[in-house]
């Protein structure tokens, strides 16, 4: 079963004015990085997703809505933003077939070992 979220990472307060409800309280700029978790192992990815919103009115301001101040602000937000670190971290499942695998090879490797030595006049 794998699981794949955005985790908010930094939450910045904005003072710019909404383009939609024209309020300069409540703008927020959220950036999210991608949570990858399946049975075997959990892994921070280093895509990024970013999105800014209006908790007065309640929207999310796109792109295309921002004006050259929102523009600056995001652009000065994204420079000082840094992501955690992109990382895999194994679960006990995986470490489980990780041990079975290397058994069972030594095992093979063994058992050839033992047959190329008997078979020799």
């Amino acid at each position: 079963m794998k699981q794949d979220k955005l985790i908010t990472v930094k939450e910045v307060v904005l003072k710019n004015y909404c383009p939609e409800c024209y309020s300069n309280e409540g703008m927020q700029l959220t950036f999210k990085q991608r949570f990858i978790e399946t049975t075997f192992y959990r892994r921070i990815t280093n895509d990024i997703k970013h999105v800014i919103s209006c908790k007065t009115c309640d929207s999310v301001i796109y792109p295309v809505q921002w004006d050259e101040h929102i523009e600056r602000v995001f652009e000065y937000q994204k420079k000082a933003f840094t992501p955690k670190k992109a990382s895999r971290q194994f679960k006990k499942p995986a470490y489980i077939i990780f041990a079975l695998v290397a058994v069972a090879l030594i095992g093979i490797a063994a058992i050839l070992i033992y047959n190329g030595t008997t078979t020799q006049p």
